[in-house]
């Protein structure tokens, strides 16, 4: 199996990550921050310690404002509903995930007021249009780090800086950049950043977190035990424990922690590199391919590892089905639960092909698919008899 769906979830993971999950399982196996006892000591100290590296990966000065959920659609919703109130208005873009774009449809029925920015069929933002969409009441710009459908990075320190300027607090989705780009906290102005542990990170399923800047308060959504505070009827105001009710995935926590270490181990550079090596390589590969369109941006400049495309005659669910079935390689068609960026490029309805690279996919095979898209290509007349793939 050729993967090509990291933007999705990473895989494979590197073997530190099942190794610690399996150890954790095995000889730890104990609620972090319940009880007094041996096996709690150490699942605490497992936890604490993947906190820290995280800390560390994103330049935060005080660990214990990175708080543990889901994934990141769980830390957006607890991000932008736990901030906004009614009255308040909020600037986003046409290329987020619905992560962002249906929590703020729903904080919309509430009395939220939201302006998106419109993109470019590059999927860049003029930021000159976001400062004009800035109104008195405007409380916060949440924006993605990077588009999970062209790959297109976005002017984040730019709007980090006004942010700054107009004293708006600054969300951002780090989905598709969270262990693939280095990522400061305090440089960016960030007020909150959202991330998920299976992508990039290198994580299992199930997890995720954010980064709350210590001038910044959310409501709870919801609350529990937390191990500590219990005597009080009220969820406690101290960090993490305000916002990590119920008992935490401390098993997917230390396979996350294992993630992170690996990251900075091989080195964060690196690990990019070889993404934009791979994705290179395909944007020069599929420029040859007549039939082929890639939609984006053609060069490495600004841009993630992640590629999104048609072939002429064909919809994306036919392209991703033949590639699964006759070449054995995995990819996603249609959406990617983007709706507003395939409004965006204009490919709403007939949706797209997406390839996403990792740090563990290798040239030949970026190579096997170039030489199956051109043969998909070449063969429409002739569905159902195509070549199989080795």
């Amino acid at each position: 199996m050729i993967y090509f769906d990291s933007a999705a979830t990473s895989w494979p993971k590197p073997p530190e990550v099942w190794q610690a999950m399996e150890h954790f399982i095995k000889e730890v196996g104990a609620s972090p921050g319940r009880a007094g006892h041996k096996l709690t000591v150490t699942a605490n100290k497992i936890v604490d310690e993947t906190r820290q590296q995280l800390a560390d990966l994103f330049s935060i000065r005080n660990h214990e404002r990175i708080i543990f959920t889901l994934n990141a659609t769980d830390s957006l919703n607890l991000a932008i509903k736990g901030l906004l109130q009614p009255g308040d208005h909020v600037i986003t873009s046409s290329m987020e995930h619905n992560s962002v774009t249906r929590p703020l449809y729903t904080m919309e029925s509430y009395g939220v007021q939201v302006t998106k920015i419109m993109c470019n069929q590059q999927g860049d933002m003029d930021i000159r249009e976001m400062e004009k969409a800035i109104l008195p009441n405007t409380k916060a710009i949440i924006l993605t780090h990077a588009s999970n459908v062209t790959g297109t990075i976005m002017p984040v320190e730019e709007i980090g800086r006004l942010a700054a300027q107009y004293q708006l607090h600054f969300i951002m989705d780090a989905a598709q950049t969270a262990g693939t780009i280095r990522i400061d906290v305090k440089k960016l102005n960030l007020s909150i950043l959202t991330f998920p542990g299976h992508k990039s990170l290198y994580g299992p399923q199930g997890t995720g977190g954010l980064y709350i800047r210590e001038d910044v308060n959310l409501r709870t959504l919801r609350e529990g035990g937390t191990g500590s505070g219990s005597e009080t009827p009220t969820q406690p105001s101290m960090m993490p424990e305000r916002y990590e009710s119920g008992t935490l995935n401390a098993v997917g926590i230390a396979g996350l922690g294992a993630g992170v270490k690996f990251i900075r181990k091989t080195g964060l550079e690196k690990i990019r590199e070889r993404e934009m090596d791979l994705t290179k390589r395909f944007l020069q590969g599929a420029a040859a391919i007549r039939e082929l369109k890639v939609y984006g941006k053609q060069t490495t400049d600004q841009r993630v590892s992640v590629v999104a495309f048609k072939i002429e005659g064909y919809k994306a669910s036919e392209v991703g089905e033949i590639l699964d079935k006759e070449y054995n390689i995995a990819c996603r068609a249609g959406l990617h639960c983007a709706p507003d960026a395939h409004q965006t490029l204009g490919t709403f309805q007939e949706k797209l092909v997406r390839f996403s690279f990792s740090y563990f996919n290798k040239p030949e095979e970026v190579d096997f698919a170039l030489d199956a898209l051109r043969k998909i290509a070449s063969d429409k007349p002739k569905i159902g008899t195509l070549p199989v793939g080795k």
